[in-house]
């Protein structure tokens, strides 16, 4: 495998692309607030309306930290499926994994009016439906598991997790069919994602889980090189498959059932961000992809928070809106490029 000949600049160039873009990121909203207060602020210093204090630390600020989680962890799952199914339209949400998370937040929000209305505002907040999302993704995670341990061929693992992914679908189409108006409208809001609506104690829980998540793919490392060159290869190596596949999945169900939990089902960002890393970096080392696929995914998701937010203005826009136009040309790209390899 090939090593560029200036990656430490490519990094370091992202790094600083990173701090610009979260700068920005605090910055523009529905209220201005300047980028040296901001750097005042960050020191210890006043700003010039005591309002901008309470906008930075209880929502710009944890805002901003959730979107670099998100993106980067949804970038690092996608990097980890496309090298276990050898497919680069493989992304985070192929096993299934996402659409637990749905029916996790789909039983809550609309199988929780059967206990009335009283009963049913009470159960459904932000704190029990990051719950009900983790359990979903928890219960399709050791589902696909224990069947990844009966199953040798990848792709047979990828067509079960596309298999749970159709059932859980089916199911929360039936649960539609008999919810209120009101919960319906709700659980469509949740499916459109955000990054905004989680507090510190949330966020730590998040953080958690991405380090727990990361520090696994991280000794993965050998592996996954190895994995470039097939299975059969890698077991040459001395490298357990077994083992390998579980780790990989472990990872990605943790960092992909969290995110869904507290953020929603974002698209898009795992599928597109490996690729457009693969162009800066020119490699397919996950020595050099997977921190590159961190601070990329993390840029990415940012600016798309900040597009949401539509400077100057109090209206805010999907964030599945924004992540859907960056990454769907990413996977007509791909299709065509594909395409013109094959004839």
């Amino acid at each position: 495998m090939r090593r560029p000949f200036h990656q430490p600049g490519r990094f370091l160039l992202l790094a600083l692309i990173l701090a610009v873009v979260f700068l920005v990121n605090l910055s523009l909203g529905s209220v201005d607030i300047p980028l040296g207060d901001i750097f005042r602020w960050m020191a210890g210093g006043p700003l010039g309306e005591t309002s901008w204090g309470y906008i930075l630390r209880e929502y710009r600020l944890p805002k901003a930290l959730t979107a670099i989680i998100t993106g980067s962890g949804l970038a690092l799952c996608g990097l980890l499926m496309q090298t276990l199914f050898r497919n680069p339209l493989a992304g985070p949400f192929v096993l299934g994994i996402s659409s637990g998370a749905s029916l996790g937040a789909a039983l809550l929000i609309m199988g929780a009016s059967l206990l009335g209305p009283v009963a049913a505002a009470w159960a459904v907040s932000d704190l029990s439906l990051a719950i009900a999302s983790s359990m979903g993704s928890l219960l399709v995670l050791l589902t696909v598991v224990a069947v990844a341990t009966r199953l040798k061929d990848a792709m047979a693992l990828l067509i079960v997790g596309l298999m749970f992914g159709s059932i859980t679908a089916a199911v929360v189409t039936v649960l539609s069919s008999f919810a209120q108006a009101e919960r319906l409208q709700q659980y469509i809001f949740w499916s459109y994602g955000s990054v905004g609506n989680l507090g510190w104690g949330q966020l730590g829980v998040l953080a958690l889980v991405f380090a727990i998540g990361t520090g696994i793919s991280i000794g993965l490392l050998k592996g996954l090189n190895a994995l470039l060159l097939g299975e059969a290869y890698a077991q040459s190596l001395g490298i357990p498959i077994r083992r390998l596949r579980l780790g990989i999945l472990l990872a990605t169900g943790l960092l992909a059932g969290g995110i869904t939990a507290f953020a929603g089902p974002i698209a898009f960002v795992g599928l597109a961000v490996p690729h457009l890393t693969r162009q800066l970096l020119g490699t397919s080392d996950h020595r050099q992809l997977m921190p590159g696929v961190l601070l990329y995914g993390a840029i990415l998701m940012l600016i798309c928070d900040t597009v949401a937010q539509m400077p100057y203005s109090s209206y805010v826009l999907p964030i599945n809106a924004i992540t859907s136009v960056v990454g769907a040309p990413v996977v007509i790209w791909l299709l065509l490029r594909r395409n013109r390899m094959l004839f």
